[in-house]
């Protein structure tokens, strides 16, 4: 379907791709990954060029060979301008249904028997429901359904990537391209994300450094290194172990894989010594000891740092007492909370539940309205958020950044001993003496984490400190923290480092922050509950029940109340049965995952036992895209109906 041959790619005097060849058949989901700058958004852009999409990339073509996609197929991609309409958040989304669009304009100019023909054809795509689905793109991105009216230029840059994003997904596509679509979103957000990818019955070319996102929502990956291009069967657990092969078939390789193995499985005896049989202790060792067996994977990565001992540990190092949070109104109230040496924290919690205002009142950002926070004598934060990146000092170097640290400190440094600390950030030759000005999103995400490590702090507040960063940096900043010292907070949508770092979460909603007993599935499983409860209140809230009309006596209630659940009793069993049957399957697709995960499997001697394994996937892929299907469909007509009945109650009062 989409052929790449022999395809050669410069930037100025730079290659970037030479003599890549690439086959991707009709329904499989490539995840590209490699290091920054290795060209993975230029391979996308060679795509876009196919159908002269203007792209940051201005269209791209190959210097040499050549790339194929039939004209019949419809492309989709994440704009990265957003235009500054005051056109409402929803119709913006909508504009991504071109054909829709296309419809409604021939309407506003067309006459009688064409008008009806042209209605025929908006029914047949179903244009009537184009608001309806919108709005539900829109809500899974986070959007509340006040937002939802806004005016586009009303959000923020981070927002108008969601609606780019919502109105992508909008278009009706035969092959969808994503470029690291999860950097401007939450958790909850990734999570449906991931939930609506996995139902997508197109092709997708997906860069990500989410290496969660990846395993759950491709079935080949693309390296991009060095030029070159080289192909793996599975998700991005498969590759590596694949990847870890081929590294160990080096000396060197297979001598620094042996001791990085060796430490983290001196680490994971540690914490096994300490961890109770809570489910996030369990769980947390699951994800230690996937670490030790990816380990090997990235023994060639250009980052090597850990954090050294803080110079104190006090106990407590920061109190909250009783607090309300928030700015001029309370988003928190009754915070309680004591860090202390050893703490791993992950903070959990809906968009816009003050997840972020609570490390910001943490880190001493935002005073508290009510309550107390105290600090310790030597209490050294260290804190990351993204509004940091802003405050580098653009016309400054590398150097210049880490020396100014330097003098602060009182210490006096080589100018070669801080060149070596940058080179374990990949900070290596002239880039050094650069100003940061002009570095991308990764590189001075980079920086600041360098900065942060070299001023030895004693707590670590981590807002979202995988964005930006590509695979090979995330794991390593996963490896540093294993050692880590002092206390920990963090708020991130990287589910592989809330698993690999934390020891306890924290659930931040309706309010409050409270201790969280269960681990990160058990989380997905609430958000989704989360979300169907407070769409029952929305619903709720919205018409007047019997209970609300003394005109009713109780006993016409009660009859009222039983005819309901009977009418909706045989909606409900087969939304049970739609649920059971995709549970199942899902599980048949994790199963699966961990076979394919086999390095052995792709030897020469498995070949048959791969092209079968490869026939159930693709067999089980569609039993799922049916599921979901049959579920929506369930959902649906339970929320229809639950929506006409609520109507008739209404009228009956009125």
């Amino acid at each position: 379907m989409l052929n790449f041959r022999a395809v050669t790619l410069r930037r100025g005097a730079r290659v970037l791709l030479s003599n890549v060849d690439l086959r991707i058949q009709p329904g499989e989901r490539w995840g590209l990954v490699g290091r920054n700058g290795s060209g993975k958004s230029s391979l996308l852009a060679l795509v876009l060029g196919l159908r002269d999409v203007p792209t940051a990339d201005t269209a791209l073509r190959p210097d040499h060979g050549d790339i194929s996609l039939p004209a019949s197929l419809a492309l989709a991609h994440v704009a990265q301008e957003t235009p500054a309409v005051d056109r409402s958040a929803l119709d913006y989304v909508m504009d991504g249904d071109h054909e829709l669009r296309q419809l409604q304009q021939k309407l506003d100019d067309a006459e009688g028997e064409r008008q009806a023909t042209l209605f025929g054809q908006l029914e047949a795509i179903d244009g009537y429901t184009a608001p309806t689905r919108a709005a539900r793109l829109l809500n899974g991105l986070g959007f509340s359904e006040a937002q939802m009216q806004h005016p586009v230029t009303s959000f923020s840059g981070g927002w108008r990537m969601r609606l780019n994003l919502a109105q992508a997904l909008m278009c009706r596509s035969d092959v969808l391209l994503l470029d690291e679509p999860t950097n401007h979103l939450d958790l909850d957000a990734v999570l449906w994300l991931q939930t609506w990818l996995q139902a997508y019955p197109g092709t997708v070319l997906l860069i990500s450094h989410d290496r969660d996102f990846l395993d759950n929502c491709v079935d080949h990956i693309a390296l991009l290194s060095q030029q070159s291009l080289h192909g793996y069967t599975g998700n991005y657990s498969a590759y590596e172990r694949q990847h870890a092969s081929r590294l160990a078939q080096q000396q060197a390789a297979h001598v620094k894989q042996q001791r990085t193995v060796a430490h983290l499985h001196s680490y994971i005896d540690r914490f096994r010594a300490q961890a109770t049989k809570a489910r996030q202790a369990q769980s947390r060792l699951k994800a230690l000891a996937k670490l030790e067996l990816i380990a090997p994977a990235h023994v060639d990565s250009p980052f090597d740092f850990e954090f050294p001992p803080p110079r104190d540990l006090p106990h407590p190092l920061l109190t909250l007492t009783q607090a309300q949070l928030g700015y001029s109104t309370p988003l928190l109230t009754g915070i309680s909370m004591s860090l202390l040496p050893g703490d791993r924290l992950g903070l959990l919690g809906p968009n816009g539940a003050g997840k972020s205002t609570l490390i910001k009142t943490l880190a001493g950002e935002l005073p508290p309205l009510k309550g107390q926070r105290s600090t310790a004598q030597n209490l050294h934060i260290g804190y990351f958020a993204q509004h940091q990146l802003e405050q580098l000092q653009g016309d400054e170097s590398p150097l210049q950044h880490l020396q100014r640290l330097a003098r602060q400190s009182g210490t006096t440094v080589s100018e070669q001993e801080l060149r070596d600390y940058l080179g374990g950030f990949d900070f290596v030759g002239d880039q050094t003496l650069a100003p940061v000005a002009p570095f991308s999103g990764g590189e001075k995400a980079r920086l600041v984490l360098a900065l942060l490590v070299y001023q030895r702090p004693n707590l670590l507040l981590l807002d979202e400190p995988t964005n930006h960063l590509d695979l090979e940096m995330r794991h390593a900043l996963t490896l540093a923290l294993q050692n880590f010292d002092g206390a920990l907070l963090v708020v991130s949508h990287d589910r592989h480092l809330l698993r690999s770092v934390c020891d306890r979460f924290v659930l931040v909603a309706e309010g409050v922050a409270t201790p969280y007993d269960g681990d990160l599935d058990d989380y997905a499983q609430w958000l989704t509950e989360h979300r169907q409860g407070m769409r029952r209140d929305a619903k709720s809230d919205e018409m007047q029940t019997p209970a609300d009309n003394p005109g009713i006596d109780r006993r016409q209630q009660r009859q009222q109340q039983a005819a309901r659940r009977q009418q909706l009793k045989p909606l409900r069993n087969r939304l049970s049965a739609c649920e059971k049957t995709l549970a199942n399957l899902q599980k048949q697709q994790t199963e699966l995952e961990e076979i394919l995960a086999d390095g052995e499997l792709y030897n020469d001697a498995s070949r048959a036992r791969l092209r079968e394994t490869l026939a159930i996937q693709t067999s089980l892929k569609q039993q799922l895209t049916e599921a979901e299907d049959h579920w929506m469909q369930a959902a649906e007509e339970l929320e229809m109906a639950e929506n006409d009945i609520a109507l008739g109650i209404t009228a009956g009062i009125q």
